[in-house]
């Protein structure tokens, strides 16, 4: 507590440490743009959000940013940012409330300030699905990223959690359709996967994977099919019944170890969440309809307005792509547009 008490209230910006921190983060930039996998994954929010909009922005910047910071911009965030207004504080442990809420006492010299966050702008409408690729040469894998902003916003009990539950027999579990096909029936990838995510302000759906190169058009015409074909046909009755079994077993463990309460407690703060929202779930896994999680898959899963990311090796996989015929535009590794492929 006293540690961190010094952290909170008596930070030291000393410039070497300013100079330390500075350098490693730019250093981690370059690392990042060596692994298509985080490539993928950031130049995929940006492409949904736009990069001038927050939620297209990477959590650790750019480094055109990191390198135009300065000392005193570090110590003006302190200043303006820092505040006790709206703090949640969660302690899990063998430790009695009378005996914390003390030793939190120096909380309260934090200044009482409200700060007001910046709104997070629109996600540009996708017309049709285009597909936008970063060269990597020689990369043995193409990473995948394909979908759209949904703009379902988290919540535990509503649409939202029912698209998650949708989802399963689909991208959600290793023996869901998708992980089925590509992996073990096809041998082209260590694992595929689809899903729902959300927050405050908007949400996202994205199947992801890294793909055997060579397989890179004839993948992405599966996973087109693949999600076609639930959003046409819908679950199956034993795909509904695994999932209801598989959901109850696996949420049973899933608030165990002092971090798992920890989360689940500050995620009921965050979201201001009834007490009991997990059974709540729980009733909510054992009771929708194949009907209504069938309206959900025809409702949220629509190809023909997805953006399609793939970073590989281009001379390997672009032949085959564009017998597919999509508009196909060149990104840079920063993600901004090189040019359109035809």
């Amino acid at each position: 507590m006293a540690l961190l008490e010094e952290r909170m209230l008596r930070p030291k910006f000393t410039p070497e440490a300013f100079a330390r921190i500075q350098k490693q983060t730019i250093e981690g930039f370059k690392q990042r743009k060596s692994q298509p996998a985080i490539i993928a994954s950031e130049l995929y929010t940006k492409l949904n959000y736009g990069g001038d909009n927050i939620l297209g922005l990477n959590d650790v910047g750019s480094e055109y940013t990191v390198k135009n910071l300065t000392l005193k911009d570090v110590e003006d965030y302190y200043s303006n940012y820092i505040t006790s207004t709206g703090v949640d504080v969660v302690v899990v442990g063998d430790v009695k409330q009378a005996t914390i809420l003390g030793k939190l006492d120096f909380l309260k010299k934090l200044p009482a300030k409200d700060v007001k966050l910046a709104t997070p702008a629109k996600a540009p409408a996708i017309d049709k699905t285009r597909i936008y690729i970063v060269d990597v040469p020689k990369a043995a894998q193409t990473e995948f990223r394909v979908g759209y902003v949904t703009g379902l916003k988290y919540d535990a009990t509503g649409e939202y959690y029912k698209t998650g539950l949708m989802n399963y027999a689909l991208g959600g579990a290793f023996n869901s359709r998708i992980n089925l096909n590509l992996r073990e029936d096809k041998g082209w990838t260590y694992g595929a996967r689809s899903g729902f995510s959300g927050d405050k302000y908007s949400g996202e759906f994205v199947f992801s994977a890294g793909i055997k190169a060579a397989a890179t058009d004839s993948a992405l015409v599966e996973v087109l099919n693949e999600l076609n074909t639930y959003a046409k046909s819908g679950i199956q009755d034993s795909e509904l019944l695994f999932m209801r079994s598989a959901i109850g077993q696996r949420d049973a463990l899933r608030y165990e170890t002092g971090f798992q309460k920890t989360a689940f407690i500050a995620n009921i703060l965050r979201y201001n969440l009834p007490g009991n929202f997990v059974e709540q779930q729980s009733k909510i896994v054992s009771t929708i309809s194949k009907d209504e999680l069938n309206k959900l898959a025809k409702q949220w899963i629509d190809t023909s307005k997805m953006n399609i990311l793939l970073v590989g090796d281009k001379t390997t996989i672009l032949p085959g792509l564009k017998r597919l015929g999509y508009e196909i535009i060149e990104l840079d590794i920063n993600g901004n547009k090189k040019g359109v492929i035809n």
